[in-house]
């Protein structure tokens, strides 16, 4: 079973940046995909960036320009470093990863990661 851990998640003003990391234990092998998703109040959880094996990223337009995701195989650790935050952005952010051969566009990878394995979730509060 693989288990991920997300932190970095904390509290910033409008314009801040955080970055926040995912452990993933055993998966650097073969293909795979991995993804961060995030669930505001009251709203469905939604997918915010994912990234391949080979590196291929995708992102939700909302946050494209902002924010950027990476890895690092050698650690099993998956990124999302988010610039010019927005009040917009607080939600609990979660890790997904799923082996596989997956979807190139970002609305069917999304999908098909939902499927995948996932963290407890990290708090991301931005205000005014």
């Amino acid at each position: 079973q693989v288990q991920l851990q997300e932190s970095g998640g904390g509290s910033v003003q409008s314009g801040g940046s955080l970055r926040l990391s995912c452990t993933v234990s055993a998966y650097t092998y073969g293909s795979f995909c991995a993804g961060w998703f995030r669930e505001a109040p009251g709203k469905e959880r939604e997918g915010v960036a994912t990234i391949d094996n080979t590196g291929k990223m995708t992102y939700h337009g909302a946050v494209k320009g902002r924010f950027t995701i990476s890895q690092d195989n050698t650690k099993n650790d998956l990124y999302l470093q988010m610039d010019s935050l927005q009040v917009e952005d607080t939600a609990i952010y979660y890790c997904t990863v799923r082996r596989g051969s997956s979807p190139q566009s970002h609305r069917a990878r999304v999908a098909w990661l939902r499927n995948g394995n996932w963290g407890q979730g990290t708090q991301v509060t931005v205000s005014p």
